[in-house]
């Protein structure tokens, strides 16, 4: 079975060749015998491609300037089981996921492979077409009868007679104050179904805001109110689409909580979530979504959350007799006993910080950073992480003997202005232009090696989206700009905050992975505040941790290794995790379990010493 998909926001055939050429049907041997392949839509804006005659030779995507073409062939046996297809040259969905009452299905897959298109069919959102968009397309008496005999045969019965109430939480949390005002008691009243609001709200520590209009609240907030909202609403099956997104740790950790109590009252949960930690911790089972994004999608067989998630970072579906990754993902098994960096170059130091935003007041302890080491910053919101960063940042841009250049020299001889480089929380859109804009300065900067600028634009797959006006870029695709643009600046440091936001899980790996190569090979230093746990394990190697009272006051402690300062923060926030046997990656224990017990007791959060 072969299909072809056509990116249009990539065919540009009236600029694809100098000479007014259109390479991907110039080079086409079916066009030049004269069978019409691939061909120009009428009015000349995009490449029509006829399926049924291509033969999948692959010559008009190499010839293809925008790569805006992707011609895939899959396995015979999947071309029954086609669930959903955009239109001709667009995206389809393979299989379905199978939601169970009481239980909790976790969706994992990188972005653009169809997870929301999923969520979709599942709320009635779309309808499943099995691949018929034209014409002919199937009524429910049809889906209920191809679904006979599964658990989707109930489940498609109920939706269409209007048994099932979905509540669907949304990925993109931000756009909610555009459709919805007043004070977050009122959109929580309006919701509260089940008249546990109180309960709810303290759950997700919102008691505090309940006044606030939502207008004015941050991301964290936004998305416990959403995930709140939807909790109140007494569904039957509920949609959770990125739940832990802007939540710190404590945070995610109470979000997954609430949802699971969900499957103690029978409901169907389904979860798309990127933080492997969170998604194991939540789910009772998961589906893997593979194939190739913005062109195709699979869903796997169902698996067990363990099994399923070490089937992920491996790549191989055994069942399936399917590798869909090359090269595995593994994680280090131990943690560095002591910091690498104690006799290092120190690229700068800094005296104690005291900084103070209306009642809140922020105190660090000053220390050092050595050239190539990554200082990972952990702490629950509004404690002073990105105002540390800030200040930092605004302190470097200045000459001042509190941040000194090599062994601590503090005469105005030995100080120079230190040069910073800063990834923002909040990516602001500064200027107009394309992404290939900011592939030529990374391509001409005569500070980067080759290999370097390589890795940079390759693993940030800047290519793919090279054509793209950087003001129209989903989320993802400007964190990944950022974070490139970032990187590829000559620099003494460089700060990162929260990189890993709005990436996928293979994304967020990718840039945990480029973070710590950049860093090594640039032999400079770096600061990174991250929530997710299984990120930040691949990319610190000290971590310095904020306690204190979110809102009023917040206190940095002096960065420690690895070890000490994971089981430090993990410790606060009373959690505990385990390593994976196969994988050796971060597993959160259940709370009250045996392995929580008896970690706690042996005072471990972070690994068990062998």
């Amino acid at each position: 079975m072969r299909i072809a998909v056509l990116n249009r926001d990539f065919c540009k055939p009236d600029k694809c060749s100098p000479f007014g050429e259109k390479p991907c049907i110039k080079y086409c041997p079916r066009v030049r015998t004269g069978d019409k392949t691939i061909v120009l839509s009428p009015d000349d804006k995009f490449v029509i491609i006829t399926e049924n005659l291509c033969s999948g030779e692959g010559i008009c995507i190499k010839k293809c300037p925008f790569n805006a073409i992707s011609i895939v062939n899959l396995p015979d046996p999947l071309e029954n089981q086609i669930s959903y297809r955009y239109g001709k040259d667009q995206f389809s969905l393979f299989r379905m996921a199978i939601p169970k009452k009481g239980k909790v299905l976790g969706l994992i897959g990188p972005n653009g492979i169809g997870k929301s298109t999923l969520l979709k069919l599942l709320s009635n959102e779309l309808k499943i077409n099995f691949g018929r968009f034209e014409e002919a397309t199937p009524n429910w008496k049809e889906i209920i009868k191809h679904y006979k005999g599964s658990e989707l045969h109930q489940y498609f019965i109920d939706l269409n007679e209007n048994k099932s109430k979905i509540v669907h939480k949304p990925q993109n949390i931000a756009i909610i104050p555009k459709f919805v005002s007043g004070k977050v008691i009122d959109l929580l009243s309006k919701n509260d179904a089940i008249d546990q609001l109180d309960h709810i709200s303290a759950e997700l520590n919102l008691t505090k805001i309940l006044e606030r209009e939502i207008s004015v609240l941050s991301g964290g907030e936004l998305q416990r109110v959403a995930i709140a909202a939807a909790y109140l609403k007494d569904g039957d099956v509920y949609l959770f689409d990125e739940p832990s997104s802007y939540l710190d740790v404590s945070e995610r950790i109470n979000m997954a909580k609430l949802i699971r109590t969900l499957s103690e009252k029978n409901k169907t949960i389904i979860v798309v979530e990127h933080d492997l930690a969170i998604l194991d911790y939540l789910s009772d089972y998961v589906s893997i979504l593979y194939g190739q994004p913005s062109v195709y999608g699979i869903v796997s067989h169902p698996q067990g959350v363990r099994v399923g998630i070490n089937i992920y970072l491996n790549g191989y579906i055994k069942d399936e007799n399917v590798r869909f990754r090359e090269v595995p993902i593994t994680f280090h098994e131990h943690p560095p006993q002591n910091s690498p960096f104690d006799s290092g170059d120190v690229v700068f130091s800094y005296d104690d910080i005291e900084v103070s935003f209306g009642n809140f007041k922020l105190t660090a302890s000053g220390s050092e950073i050595h050239a190539g080491e990554i200082i990972g910053i952990f702490g629950p919101n509004g404690i002073g992480k990105t105002t540390f960063i800030n200040s930092i940042s605004e302190k470097l841009k200045t000459e001042s003997p509190n941040f000194n250049v090599e062994n601590n020299e503090t005469d105005s001889e030995n100080t120079r202005k230190l040069n910073v480089s800063v990834k923002a929380q909040y990516i602001k859109i500064e200027e107009e232009g394309l992404v290939s804009d900011l592939i030529t300065q990374i391509k001409l900067a005569p500070h980067l090696s080759q290999s370097y600028k390589k890795r940079l634009i390759n693993n940030l797959n800047l290519e793919h989206i090279r054509e793209r006006k950087i003001s129209e870029l989903s989320g993802g695709e400007l964190q990944r700009v950022a974070i490139a643009r970032c990187l590829s600046k000559e620099a003494d440091l460089y700060l990162l905050d929260e990189p890993s936001a709005f990436l996928d899980v293979e994304m967020r790996l990718q840039v945990a992975q480029l973070i710590r190569k950049s860093i090594e090979e640039l032999k400079k230093a770096s600061f990174v505040v991250e929530h997710d746990i299984i990120t930040q394990d691949f990319i610190a190697d000290s971590i310095l941790v904020f306690e204190g009272i979110p809102g009023l006051k917040g206190k940095a402690i002096p960065p420690q290794n690895l070890r000490d300062g994971f089981n430090l923060f993990l410790k606060m926030m009373e959690i505990t995790f385990r390593r994976d046997t196969a994988t050796k990656r971060p597993r959160v224990n259940k709370l009250g379990s045996n392995k929580d017990i008896y970690q706690k007791r042996i005072n471990e959060y972070y690994y068990i010493p062998k």
